[in-house]
């Protein structure tokens, strides 16, 4: 993927999120970069995420899925208001369609793009590969919070 620090990296060092959370010791570490409109990662499964021999399972891909675009929705959202750091966001609404199996043999590969951004909110749609076939997609809505919200500055 990039040599350059995910978005994880370089905005939420510190963060302890189980699916994209740089410190946390038994998370995902999912990693998404930023290219032109869309926010990408690549992510490779280790045998403990399987539903059943060498398909992913379907709560990991979720939680890809989630944390990615909650990504996603954080940097564009942070690049409409001309803001050095992202918003906290959290999940307002989501949903994934599953589509085929996602190997676990390689590396899974995330797209996210907004489809709709309005003041604290970003509408995101994204989509997991696996084997150069999309096995999931989701859409999901993502609302910055503010303070006295529990996850207000968790990162």
């Amino acid at each position: 993927m990039k040599e350059s620090q995910s978005l994880q990296e370089e905005y939420a060092p510190n963060s302890t999120c189980w699916g994209c959370g740089p410190t946390n010791p038994d998370g995902l570490h999912i990693q998404s970069f930023a290219e032109n409109n869309e926010v990408v990662a690549q992510w490779k499964p280790q045998k403990k995420y399987e539903a059943f021999a060498g398909a992913l399972n379907g709560g990991i891909i979720g939680t890809l899925l989630d944390c990615h675009c909650n990504w996603t929705a954080a940097y564009h959202l942070m690049k409409h208001a001309q803001a050095d750091r992202p918003p906290c966001t959290v999940t307002a609404e989501y949903a994934v369609k599953f589509l085929r199996p996602a190997s676990t043999s390689d590396s899974v590969f995330l797209s996210a793009k907004v489809v709709d951004l309005t003041g604290d909110r970003a509408t995101v749609e994204g989509t997991l590969s696996a084997g150069g076939k999309i096995c999931a997609t989701c859409r999901g809505t993502f609302v910055a919070v503010r303070e006295g919200h529990p996850a207000y500055h968790r990162w």
